[in-house]
């Protein structure tokens, strides 16, 4: 018993020396991990970390780790506040559980000096030290792959060269977004509701290393100090993946032509009955400044850089919780028709921004949006009368 015991004990220090090394030999193998996507919106853009691997240890470092035990965790998080972790565990930890999640890997072997490998794994060991390296995570500037590629970049010394992939194409954040999400999805709307037109702007190469796979294409085509950054790649966990959009009639585009459509309805009854539903522009007014008050909190009083300058808020405005007071009346006040005016014009702003591509939304908005075009227009004629 008391040898089981001693054995144990050498194992776990064993293991406490591998995951807690201060330096590593000038054969260690660094390679990067590219992980495909998974079924969560959440794990849709994939996932990147550094494999170290050395004759005693073989270990993965990442980014983009978060504590749901942390206090005011989900506030945090809608602040743009929450502080994101740096992971370190050890590889085949790793490989199992996104196997398990049946996502695919693969593994680049990066063309390092003992130096440039000495001073990524300092980095890591230090960073990780540090707070398990606590970070504001930013979906497009300092994120899971983001922080990858400036690491490596760190221990190069910034003498990485990227040469475009042979797919490549310039496009606006939105588009690479979208690029890995179904259209006809809730999340897909989701994003393009909440998200501003400072996303519409196009990334520069660089930028695009913000999603996981792009750090996959552009590294295959880098070099460092005239030799390819990638020694070797392979795939050590092969998927054949289809996007997975649920039950199509209860998808965004179904609901909300529904939806427009029994707003249509409504008003055609009204014009034939002469009358105004005003049950239907009260919920009309309280669903769109509701949406509104959340887009100007998320522009105003967060830190998500991306929320910013978002032109939904020309369908979807905050006054409009207001104007449910006079869209309850029989005989509403003259500022409620001129704010219905005012909505209407915004409304042709909207088609305007969308045209001229200052902000992309979301296409599966339209029926709504010309519903309420239609909607508008019958209440000023039926309160002219």
């Amino acid at each position: 018993m008391y040898k089981k015991l001693y054995l144990l004990f050498i194992l776990l220090g064993l293991n406490t020396l591998a995951l807690g090394q201060k330096s590593i030999p000038s054969n260690a193998q660094i390679s990067v991990l590219t992980i495909g996507p998974g079924d969560n919106l959440n794990d849709a853009f994939g996932h990147n970390g550094i494999r170290i691997k050395t004759t005693y240890s073989d270990i993965v470092y990442d980014f983009g780790r978060y504590n749901f035990e942390d206090p005011n965790f989900y506030l945090n998080f809608a602040k743009g506040k929450l502080n994101y972790l740096q992971g370190k565990a050890y590889t085949n930890n790793v490989l199992d559980f996104y196997k398990s999640e049946n996502r695919s890997i693969k593994e680049q072997i990066l063309n390092l000096d003992a130096k440039q490998k000495k001073t990524l794994h300092a980095f890591l060991e230090a960073n990780y030290a540090k707070n398990k390296g606590a970070y504001l995570y930013d979906f497009f500037y300092d994120n899971c792959a983001t922080k990858i590629r400036d690491v490596v970049e760190l221990a190069s010394s910034n003498t990485i060269k990227y040469d475009l992939p042979t797919d490549y194409k310039s496009q606006t954040f939105r588009d690479l977004i979208q690029n890995n999400l179904n259209r006809n999805t809730w999340g897909s709307l989701g994003i393009d509701i909440a998200l501003g037109a400072v996303i519409d702007r196009e990334a520069t190469p660089r930028e695009h290393l913000f999603l996981p796979e792009n750090i996959y294409k552009f590294f295959e085509k880098a070099s460092i100090n005239n030799q390819s950054l990638v020694s070797e790649s392979k795939t050590l966990n092969q998927v054949n993946k289809s996007k997975i959009s649920g039950v199509f009639i209860f998808s965004p585009l179904v609901i909300l032509t529904l939806l427009a459509s029994f707003i249509g309805f409504i008003t055609y009854k009204d014009f034939k009955n002469n009358k105004r539903s005003k049950w239907l522009d009260v919920s009309i007014h309280v669903i769109l400044g509701s949406i509104g008050l959340l887009l100007c909190l998320l522009w105003f009083a967060t830190d998500h850089s991306a929320t910013a300058n978002n032109y939904n808020l020309l369908w979807a405005f905050p006054i409009s919780l207001i104007a449910v007071i006079e869209a309850n009346k029989n005989t509403p006040k003259k500022w409620f028709i001129a704010y219905l005016k005012f909505c209407l014009l915004m409304l042709c702003l909207l088609t305007i921004h969308w045209l001229t591509g200052v902000q992309k939304f979301a296409p599966v908005l339209i029926p709504i949006l010309i519903a309420l075009f239609v909607r508008y227009i019958y209440i000023l004629k039926f309160l002219k009368k």
